[in-house]
């Protein structure tokens, strides 16, 4: 097949402009005196917004009735109304209730009822062995609010106000029920339910006795809100896979932009996931959310500044009322890690915030990689693993590969006949004819060669995917790498350079060198076995720019990238060197394919389906060329 050349010119024009904007990017970075003034703005700003947060905690701490001070409590029933019966209560102070498991510790608190603190025991942060665990929700970075409006026309925030806790057990399960009351028996439930060695919880919502409390005209809106902690060593890697995902509409499933403030609404909500890079917050519902607001914000502008959140989530839910004017949602809550073959387990559709890919780059994923690195990592190092893993795929793939150089090595033993035909045809479309009557004479294909490499592409865009996915690479060292699914590190630079970061990686500087010399010793037959048309400048001049431009875009982008992915390219490039030449050596004789293409040429053929197209369209072409003169 004919592939698509690129003008000299065109790739030349392509290298000056990204060096232009490397250039721009430099020049444009801002001085030291414009960071100090920037980081001086602020901190001021934080220390009065820290300083109002203050103030406003002083003022809610007043919303409690003493007992028997019946002004005080009359003063609250004309800003609560009805609930102003929850402050009188004894546990109407600032407490918090622990639910814990092996896995999970949850902290409730009971001023709004909502876990105030998430904390996963099996995972710590990015300083291994500091002793600092995974939290996904600490103090303030939380909340879950709904907004109350009663009939007496009060509107009234449930993060503000205290509810009653109750601790009971059900076999292996602990179970803690809130309850904001409105009188004795006159209440809104929070009831959860944590299984032992489980990180998914039961979270209903209910209501009872609210009928003639709450003005049941619309429905309650439920505001889910979260910072997502920095948990990985790169904070930018991990901010790239920090988003909002959700399922829709029976089945369907999508997320939130990626932009500085991404908004989007869908409808019938089955599941809202707060996904960071290996970890998740997701909330799931029974009784799907009718109309579902989404906000994400991006929270790092400046990796060395910004280095404690990377993303600001938020929902707005309405819930709705039942017939009986009360609120009840039975729900479930996860948090813990993004791992794709637990999360499959519960039978909800949340495996699908893992980014495996669409379509058929999916599949191969869900299918082959996910559960063969899974095998492979069993019972070897996970180094070890992506090296056989890597050796796996490309053994399996190597008949594809030789396919694809047997067909560059007949198309090279045609190319001086092929030449002869361009010299001798002047027309294009008589060139082409005769081109093809070649092809067809000798039994060569000329789509043979792209076909073996069209197919190995899902295979190497799955990857892409599956490694930056794979939790189970999350701080398992390699040689020099201390974490795989983070850059392997092995210099630091005072500076930092644009795109490529301010450190050096070795495994893809490693990957770069493996891919020159696969160029190096592919190029060649590429450009012969692809004659020079008239016009078109010389494969060959296309093909040594190329040599140096992919090593280039590996070390620029793959710099930042997780360790592993690098590993799998390097020992995959390496793997195909050895592949390539044991075929061109052992495999794949010229002289033999010289001798059967005469051979062919011998024989009577019929012009196969794909020649036969080719001809009409030649011979439509031409005779449309006559009728124009």
């Amino acid at each position: 097949m004919e592939q698509k050349k690129l003008d000299l010119s065109t790739i030349i024009g392509f290298v000056l402009i990204f060096g232009i904007v490397a250039w721009m990017m430099i020049q444009n970075q801002p001085s030291k005196e414009e960071l100090a003034a920037e980081k001086a703005k602020k901190e001021q700003a934080e220390k009065a917004k820290q300083q109002n947060v203050l103030k406003a905690a002083k003022t809610e701490a007043v919303e409690i009735a003493a007992p028997g001070d019946t002004s005080q409590l009359k003063a609250l029933r004309g800003k609560l109304g009805d609930f102003a019966y929850s402050a009188t209560m004894p546990t109407a102070k600032e407490g918090v209730t622990v639910l814990e498991n092996d896995l999970v510790k949850l902290t409730i608190s009971n001023k709004g009822g909502y876990i105030k603190e998430a904390t996963l025991k099996k995972f710590e942060r990015f300083k291994k062995n500091s002793g600092e665990l995974v939290e996904l929700v600490n103090k303030n970075n939380a909340s879950l609010n709904l907004s109350l409006n009663t009939r007496d026309n009060h509107v009234l925030q449930t993060r503000d106000l205290f509810f009653e806790p109750v601790v009971t057990k059900i076999g292996d399960s602990q179970v803690v029920t809130m309850r904001l009351h409105a009188g004795p028996d006159k209440f809104l439930e929070y009831r959860y339910v944590l299984k032992a060695d489980d990180y998914m919880l039961d979270f209903d919502v209910r209501s009872q006795g609210l009928a003639g409390v709450l003005n049941n005209a619309k429905p309650v809106d439920m505001n889910w809100d979260l910072k997502a902690f920095r948990n990985e060593k790169s904070i930018s890697y991990e901010n790239r896979y920090a988003e909002i995902r959700y399922d829709y509409e029976d089945g369907k499933h999508t997320y939130v932009g990626q932009g500085k403030d991404a908004k989007e609404t869908a409808e019938d909500v089955a599941f809202i996931a707060y996904k960071q890079h290996f970890f998740a917050s997701i909330l799931l519902t029974k009784t799907p959310f009718k109309t579902v607001d989404f906000t994400s914000k991006n929270l790092v502008d400046d990796e060395k500044k910004d280095t404690v959140f990377t993303k600001a989530f938020g929902s707005k839910i309405p819930l709705a009322f039942n017939n009986a004017g009360e609120i009840d949602y039975k729900m479930n809550w996860y948090y813990g890690p993004a791992d794709y073959k637990l999360l499959k387990k519960y039978d909800r559709n949340i495996e699908d915030i893992i980014p495996l890919g669409w379509g058929i780059f999916g599949w191969i994923n869900k299918l082959i990689f996910v559960p063969l690195f899974g095998f492979l990592s069993s019972f070897i190092a996970y180094g070890i693993a992506i090296i056989l893993f890597t050796l796996i795929i490309k053994l399996v793939m190597s008949p594809i590969t030789y396919r694809s150089f047997l067909s560059q090595a007949k198309m090279k033993v045609l190319r001086p006949e092929i030449q002869e035909i361009n010299a001798k045809e002047k027309d294009a479309v008589k060139r082409q004819q005769a081109t093809m009557a070649l092809y067809n004479k000798a039994g060569v294909n000329p789509l043979a060669g792209c076909i073996p490499a069209l197919i190995q592409l899902p295979f190497v865009y799955a990857s892409f995917q599956f490694f930056p996915s794979a939790i189970e690479l999350r701080q398992k060292s390699f040689l020099w790498a201390d974490d795989l699914s983070s850059f392997d590190e092995v210099a630091k630079l005072p500076f930092r350079i644009p795109v490529y970061g301010d450190h050096v990686s070795l495994f893809p500087i490693l990957a770069a060198i493996a891919i020159f010399f696969y160029m190096k010793m592919t190029s060649g037959d590429q450009a012969m076995s692809q004659p020079t048309q008239e016009g078109m400048p010389d494969m060959s001049k296309v093909m040594k720019i190329m040599i140096y431009l992919s090593p280039l875009m590996m070390l620029l982008f793959f710099n930042n990238y997780g360790s592993g992915l690098s590993l799998y390219n390097f020992i995959s490039n390496l793997v195909t060197i050895g592949i390539m030449f044991v075929i061109k050596r052992y495999v794949v004789d010229e002289q033999k394919i010289h001798a059967q293409i005469q051979e062919n040429k011998k024989k009577e053929k019929p012009q196969g389906k794909f020649q036969k197209k080719m001809q009409e369209m030649m011979e439509q072409a031409e005779a449309q060329k006559k009728l124009k003169k």
